[in-house]
């Protein structure tokens, strides 16, 4: 039985030893491979793949963050083998929820151990759901420290006249989308974003921190300067922008503002 098979590594040359590597299987059948988090959940949904090799420290999105969308959008889980270049903490919650992981550089032999256990979960049918959630849970609950060196700040492209800035996450006050343009604007600068749609970049954020309070909006809930309630249902936020921007919340994320801020 063909295991049809995703790589996602932020790193082209990973992508490619692993891609070589899997070719000495033939049960290993590739179908798509994704340079980072967001391509990563893309490919998941588009494709349904059975088991997925994936890169733990990737900007923006990193591998948890992948698992978390999939949790949160409850999507069919594959299998995951993950990708580290770190032996500490990431290791060990691995083997405790019996997810695979390999580490970089790749070794062949390893490379077949990974497969042959997923293999083993396919042919019986185990799911891999209720084990990701679980380490989504525990990483989220108790994540311990992260090597210095494997910290990557998350930063947002932002076009303004000529000049491409790169602004940190936490900057970031508000996006919005008007006649299918998205502008970020942040605490200095505003200018607009290459993502195509809202979705796309809230993906590339933290869901804890940005919060979409309408459809055409996403917002740092962080930088909600006031919540200026019209009515039961009804509330404007007002953003801690240089213009003081006001936001409307759509009825639907009502119940959600008063669940953030206990209304």
């Amino acid at each position: 039985m063909a295991i049809n098979t995703i790589i996602v590594d932020d790193e082209k040359p990973a992508r490619e030893e692993l891609a070589f590597l899997l070719k000495a299987f033939p049960e290993i059948n590739i179908i798509g491979q994704g340079k980072n988090g967001v391509e990563a959940v893309s490919l998941i949904k588009e494709h349904s793949p059975d088991l997925v090799f994936l890169d733990v420290q990737m900007p923006g999105l990193d591998g948890f963050g992948v698992l978390k969308k999939l949790v949160e959008r409850k999507m069919k889980m594959p299998h995951v083998v993950f990708a580290t270049a770190f032996d500490q903490y990431a290791v060990q919650a691995f083997d405790v929820n019996a997810v695979d992981y390999v580490l970089k550089p790749f070794d062949k032999a390893r490379i077949s151990k990974a497969i042959q256990r997923a293999k083993k979960m396919l042919d019986t049918q185990t799911s891999a759901t209720d084990r990701l959630e679980q380490l989504v849970s525990q990483l989220g609950a108790a994540k311990q420290p992260e090597p210095i060196e494997a910290i990557q700040a998350v930063k947002v492209l932002v076009r303004a006249g000529q000049r491409l800035l790169l602004v940190d996450a936490d900057d970031v006050v508000f996006a919005t989308i008007d006649g299918g343009s998205i502008t970020v604007v942040a605490r200095d600068v505003e200018g607009s974003s290459n993502y195509r749609t809202l979705d796309e970049l809230g993906d590339t954020l933290d869901s804890e921190i940005f919060w979409r309070p309408h459809r055409s909006f996403l917002v740092n809930t962080r930088h909600i300067k006031e919540v200026v309630p019209w009515s039961k249902n009804v509330f404007t936020l007002k953003m801690n922008d240089k213009k003081t921007t006001e936001i409307p919340v759509s009825r639907v994320q009502a119940r959600r503002l008063r669940e953030l801020f206990k209304l």
